[in-house]
Order: structure tokens, then C-alpha cells, then sequence
């Protein structure tokens, strides 16, 4: 990827001058809301022009090679709907023969998809009777059914119970396929990712392992109720470990993750905005609206 910009015709800019590599089998794109991730996967997967810049999959360019980039891709949006009656073997299996399967591979693949999504019970009723997290996984048995070699995944697991999560994560565990996904939850992109990708304001901010990203915030802990960084009224500090207890009574005591990551390097939740341009002590400072 080389200086993605993508402005929509509202003038909103989704991306800034994206530039980049994915090159791991499974990597996260994490970001606040609106930091341009769904952007960035809908141009990956040639659903979307951007307004410049260049990208490739596979050796394939994604504007000038878009046909032979979407047979080797599989993407499943985020905004995705079931249809009515249709069954999610019905679903899956038109998926498939639609991507050139043959009647008996697509309902072989089909069949062993949704039974490693606990569908098993449910792949002959019409998906209006499931519960919105069994819609969801329909299209996750899509993508994992259809042997893709990238597939893009936009918030897999939004509104599946936990057990359900990590049904799909380990159905995502199992592909030989190269996976991107977006997702809202830290624990989810420090199991799937072999590489993290993090967006913010439509520019890569950083890339790199869970451990690598975590690595500045080592022998740390967040304290919430104390400190220099703001985000939605509560003030936030990172302190050594050794020196926890002397907040003990008065703040919040939490393990650092990824979240941590993304408050530090300037992902901060859509009410706080940076004081200024440089860093203090190591991490932005951050202003409420």
C-alpha cells in the first residue's frame, strides 16, 4: 500500500496517505471509530476506488487487476444481511457455487463450515428465526467455506456471546488462508494477530506483534483517577508496578493490554483531542472536548 488517500464525496477523509505492508498470515487493523479501518479493507478487497495512491494482492494491483484480485479474495463487510427465509446452508452453499465451487464441493464445504460454527442444528432453518449473533456467523462460515486465499473479515465476531467467539476464533485458528480483520475487542486481536496493524485519523501510527506494541508499556500498569492523560472525565497515568500501591484507596488499578496501546500512541476515544503535537514522559497528552 503506497499513499492511500480516500476522501467520499461529502469531503470526509477516511484515509490519509495510507502507506504499508501487510505481509503476516493473520493481521488486526485496530482503531477508534471512524479511524478509516472498514475504508482501508473495502479498497484491499476492491469494493471501493481510492481517491489515490496505489495497493496490491497477492502481485495483483486493486484497481487496474480487479478481477483477478476478487478470485483470490473474500471479504465480509460488516453491514452484511442474511436474506429472509434462506437457510444458512442455503446461504452458504449459492456463496460458494456464485465463486465457481461445483454443486457437491459447495455442499461439502458448506456443511463442514457450519458445523465447526455450533450451526450444525440450525443450517436447514431460515436464518429470520436465528438470533442476530447466529446471523452473524453465517457469514463468518462464508468466508471460512471459501477457501480464499486472503480473506477480509470486518468485525467477525460483533454481537456473538463469548462461547460463540471463540468458536470463530478457533474456526480462524484452522485457515490456511491469509486473514485481515478489523475488531473492537483487545483480547481478540491479541489472539488472532500475528501482526497488528494500528490506524488512527486514517494513517498507520504503528505496526507490529502484541508484545512489540506492548513493549514501551512493560512493568506498567494503567491508573485510572490520577494522572495527565484525559478521556471521557477520568484522568489516566502509567506507573512501574513497584509503585502501585501508593495509589491503592484513591485510583483504579488495571494490567496494561492493547487498549493501552492505542490510548498512549493517540487513539484516544472521539472526546479527547491532543493538547499538542509532541509527547510528554513518553505518551500524548489528551484535552477533553
Amino acid at each position: 500500500m503506497s499513499s492511500i488517500t480516500k476522501v467520499y464525496g461529502n469531503g470526509q477523509v477516511a484515509l490519509r496517505d495510507f502507506t504499508g505492508t501487510i505481509g503476516s498470515r493473520r493481521a488486526t487493523v485496530l482503531g477508534r471509530n471512524g479511524a478509516g479501518k472498514t475504508t482501508l479493507l473495502r479498497i484491499l478487497s476492491t469494493q471501493l476506488k481510492p481517491t489515490k495512491g496505489s495497493a496490491s494482492i497477492n502481485g495483483y494491483d486493486v484497481i487496474s487487476e480487479a478481477r483477478k484480485v476478487r478470485e483470490l479474495v473474500c471479504s465480509i463487510p460488516q453491514e452484511a444481511q442474511t436474506a429472509g427465509m434462506a437457510s444458512p446452508y442455503e446461504h452458504v452453499f449459492m456463496y460458494l457455487v456464485a465463486r465457481g465451487f461445483s454443486f457437491s464441493e459447495a455442499s461439502a464445504a458448506a456443511r463442514k463450515a457450519l458445523k465447526e460454527l455450533d450451526l450444525g442444528d440450525f443450517m436447514d432453518r431460515p436464518t429470520d428465526e436465528l438470533s442476530g449473533g447466529m446471523k452473524r456467523k453465517v457469514f463468518v462460515a462464508m468466508a471460512l467455506a471459501s477457501n480464499a486465499e486472503v480473506i477480509f473479515l470486518d468485525e467477525p465476531t460483533v454481537g456473538l456471546d463469548p462461547i460463540s467467539r471463540l468458536s470463530v476464533w478457533q474456526a480462524i485458528r484452522s485457515l490456511d488462508s491469509q486473514i485481515i480483520l478489523t475488531t473492537h475487542y483487545m483480547e481478540e486481536a491479541a489472539a488472532l494477530s500475528d501482526e497488528i496493524l494500528l490506524v488512527d485519523k486514517g494513517r498507520l501510527v504503528v505496526k507490529g506483534t502484541a508484545d512489540e506494541l506492548l513493549r514501551p508499556l512493560k512493568g506498567k500498569v494503567r491508573v485510572e483517577g490520577v494522572g495527565d492523560i484525559r478521556i471521557g472525565g477520568i484522568s489516566i497515568s502509567y506507573v512501574d508496578e513497584s509503585k502501585a500501591s501508593e495509589f491503592v484507596g484513591r485510583a483504579v488499578i488495571r494490567p496494561v493490554g492493547l487498549e493501552d496501546v492505542m490510548i498512549t500512541m493517540g487513539a484516544a476515544p472521539e472526546d479527547a483531542m491532543p493538547e499538542d503535537t509532541g509527547t510528554k514522559g513518553g505518551r500524548a497528552k489528551w484535552r477533553v472536548r
